[in-house]
């Protein structure tokens, strides 16, 4: 294990580090922390509190992984941050554990990119391939599902959840609930419509996105209430999955509004 720590690394007793895992200058790896197989750990990176980082998964110069929450009412409590394989996790990114408000876990999925100054605040969970492009900012307890881009300098609320395959575009202000596949931007982000290039991307059948557009046209046109639009489009629309899964994330609870078009 001792061939891949640089000299210069602190590592304190009780961190588990896999012998293929690799460790550069300067770096600090404290007493609570698991490293994985194949992890790399470049120079002057700082791993703290109950953290664990799986297989493969690459840490940047700077980065701050697993300090105490920015959250006053945080008192000590024993949380974790999880953090799943494969993950790139780029200069300056900052991520914090859990707290007792949220379940005590800050967790992230297998094959993210957490770009340049990104932060993902207490009680995240974030799913799997999601991009935080440089300097997004993540609140306490967001949930970000799997294929999710948050672009460069934007902040989301705390609580918000974004679905999968959401856009949000870069300098965007992001207060309320993105749905699935949902395209967001603004300084108080509204829904611009749809990410049809991710979609394209990820290999939807064209019929699924011909169905999803004519669901999101019916979803939120202009005549009749919310409510009603709703259950037209769920009755209209039970074949077909994409737009099924999107009135499924409408209809689970949260304490934050569906973000919507102007």
């Amino acid at each position: 294990m001792t061939v891949n720590i640089h000299p210069t690394a602190i590592i304190e007793d009780g961190a588990e580090v896999h012998e293929t895992a690799q460790i550069g200058p300067y770096s600090i790896v404290g007493a609570n922390v698991v490293l994985g197989a194949n992890v790399v750990l470049h120079s002057h990176v700082v791993i703290a509190g109950r953290t664990s980082i799986g297989e493969g998964t690459v840490v940047f110069p700077f980065a701050s992984i697993g300090h105490q929450p920015q959250d006053l009412k945080f008192d000590g409590e024993k949380s974790e941050l999880i953090i799943g394989k494969n993950n790139k996790i780029r200069e300056h990114v900052t991520i914090n554990p859990g707290t007792s408000g949220g379940g005590l876990i800050t967790r992230i999925g297998d094959n993210c990119l957490l770009m340049m100054s990104a932060h993902v605040a207490h009680d995240c969970v974030i799913g799997n391939n999601v991009i935080l492009v440089n300097n997004a900012t993540l609140g306490g307890h967001v949930e970000v599902d799997d294929f999710a881009i948050i672009g460069g300098l934007s902040a989301v609320h705390q609580f918000v959840r974004i679905g999968r395959n959401a856009m949000i575009g870069g300098m965007s202000g992001v207060e309320n609930d993105v749905i699935p596949f949902g395209l967001v931007m603004g300084d108080r982000a509204r829904l611009s419509g749809l990410n049809l290039v991710g979609l394209k991307r990820h290999g939807f059948a064209r019929e699924d996105i011909s169905g999803l557009q004519a669901a999101f046209r019916m979803l939120f046109a202009d005549e009749g209430t919310f409510a009603e639009r709703l259950a037209r489009t769920q009755s209209s629309f039970s074949d077909n999955k994409t737009a099924m899964e999107v009135i499924a994330f409408i209809t689970e609870d949260s304490s934050r509004a569906i973000c919507q078009p102007k």
